[in-house]
């Protein structure tokens, strides 16, 4: 069997899944890997240890009196358990992560390198300043290029990820509309509809009522529903810029103002950053608060749930209320504001809400954002937005052709489609992700963002080569074609069959997970 333009079939012709069963559940160099409570001794362990002598009893009778629950393996068996377990995880460096929104991009190995310096990796967040003056320094100079970048005159860098900097922002809002006397007055806030879920989340914490913008027939907030909408009950609006839909609000700028004019301020999701860093500066366009997810545009990929930053850049309206700590440099000497009385004294957040997080931020990505901005450069950094930009549109370029754009032009660092090809196919969205993972793919973004029906959201970002969106592309028009000829239902029904694990029922996975292991699960299992 020869390759063709539509990559390499993923099993020869007339195979079955059947057809692929062994005995061992190995398929090949994929090797079945069970749980470690499933092979382990537990009355066993693979280090042979003396019982200490001339010890006496520090814990004040609270020994432990029952075995410790943990299976003992030797070092030759817990490297291959977890090494196996690792080659069952898709990674941004096995091939693309096109999940969009969340710019899964490269992680250049220089920046891991400088993240483990001694001095960074090893700094404990008690230590003394005087012992911490090259981390201080450190964390200057990203809050510097971060203000550079956004054209904003304040940052916060404490917020430890996108939803805690939007926290931030918005508590400043809050802060800025009880100091002008208005707490009780302003309480409303709009967000689109496509927004991130975290932002209404976000406003309803800080005890907002959330009014919701419908966007326009282009995918963007609609500008006179908008403005019907304002009123001196409105204490601000949050918007993401370039949009949930991969668009840019093209309006943005009117939105500020007519926002500003209602005495209400602009809060915008920076989770799209990537699109504009080095091109756009928020600042510009009537910004009052922004997060910088760091662990996004500034090169970290964020799967499983960390670790993550989100800085929180603020317009002159919003600086004094900015949060503490931070970092200053006077008489030679690098230091922390940490309270509310000596922000006052200092004066540049003369009104702080105080503090938002026990420590200052997250250090290893204050190192790593850093060193990919001065490898870079600013010239690098705008040309990783246009490259963005560019592959995405490329890849909506391609795939057009068997696929249905949510909406008409070009768009920016993600391309979203509906599922309007598959309409009468018999194969639905879902359908089509799972069959993603038998051509060796991350599905992208799934159903999301909900303005869109079917969305399929495809952020390739610019660290992907033509070589590798081509295959990509090739494998996403293979798989539409053979939704649309009818005939491989069963097929996408199916899929994934080449995977560690088939289908899962997500409903009950969802509803009645398994988080714990006990040997019950096992013979449930049989």
């Amino acid at each position: 069997m020869t390759m063709n333009n539509q990559g390499r079939p993923t099993r020869t012709d007339g195979a079955t899944a059947t057809d692929a069963r062994t005995f061992t559940g190995n398929k090949a160099l994929q090797i079945e890997e069970a749980l470690s409570f499933e092979f382990g001794d537990f009355a066993g362990t693979g280090v042979d240890m003396p019982e200490p002598e001339g010890t006496f009893d520090r814990l004040g009778g609270l020994n432990r009196n029952s075995e410790i629950g943990l299976p003992g393996l030797s070092e030759p068996e817990t490297m291959r358990h977890f090494v196996r377990l690792s080659q069952k995880n898709y990674a941004i460096d096995m091939g693309p992560f096109p999940l969009g929104s969340c710019t899964m991009k490269h992680n250049p190995r220089l920046n891991e390198k400088v993240a483990r310096l001694p001095g960074f990796s090893d700094l404990h967040p008690l230590a003394p300043q005087s012992a911490s003056q090259g981390a201080l320094e450190l964390i200057d100079a990203l809050a510097f290029w971060l203000k550079e970048m956004t054209g904003m005159p304040a940052v916060a860098m404490s917020p430890k990820a996108g939803a805690h900097g939007e926290l931030c922002g918005m508590m400043a809002i809050k802060s800025a509309i009880e100091a002008r006397g208005e707490g009780d007055k302003r309480t409303r806030v709009l967000a689109p509809e496509s927004a991130h879920g975290t932002n209404p989340a976000t406003a309803v914490q800080c005890g907002f009522k959330v009014d919701s913008i419908p966007a326009d027939d282009t995918g963007r907030v609609d500008l006179a529903a908008l403005k019907d909408k304002l009123g001196d009950d409105v204490a601000g609006i949050m918007v993401t810029n370039p949009n949930t839909c991969g668009l840019f609000e093209r309006d943005i700028r009117a939105i500020a103002d007519a926002v500003h004019e209602a005495g209400g301020y602009f809060y915008c999701d920076g989770a799209n950053f990537n699109a504009i860093a080095g091109k756009a500066k928020p600042g510009d366009l009537g910004v009052d608060a922004m997060h910088i997810n760091l662990h996004k545009t500034f090169s970290t990929p964020h799967g499983g749930g960390g670790p993550g930053s989100g800085p929180t850049v603020f317009s002159e309206a919003l600086a004094p209320y900015a949060p503490v700590p931070y970092v200053v440099h006077k008489d030679g000497e690098y230091k922390l504001i940490e309270s509310r009385k000596a922000a006052k004294a200092d004066g540049d957040s003369a009104e702080s809400f105080g503090r938002l997080t026990a420590f200052h931020g997250q250090m290893g990505m204050f190192v790593r954002a850093l060193a990919y901005m001065l490898s870079h450069g600013i010239d690098g950094v705008r040309q990783a937005a246009e490259d963005a930009v560019l592959n995405a549109n490329y890849v909506q370029a391609r795939l057009k052709a068997e696929m249905t754009p949510a909406f008409e032009g070009y768009c920016m660092h993600e391309a979203l489609f509906d599922d309007r090809f598959l309409k009468d196919t018999g194969v639905e969205t879902i359908d089509f992700a799972k069959a993603m993972i038998d051509e060796g793919y991350h599905p992208m973004t799934m159903y999301f963002p909900l303005v869109v029906h079917g969305a399929m959201l495809i952020e390739p970002t610019e660290s992907e080569s033509k070589r590798e969106l081509d295959l990509f592309c090739d494998a996403l028009l293979s798989l539409a074609r053979r939704a649309k000829s009818g005939d491989e239902v069963e097929a996408f029904k199916a899929a994934p069959v080449h995977s560690p694990r088939r289908r899962l029922d997500e409903t009950a996975a969802a509803r009645k997970p398994v988080l714990r292991w006990t040997p019950s699960n096992l013979e449930a299992a049989e």
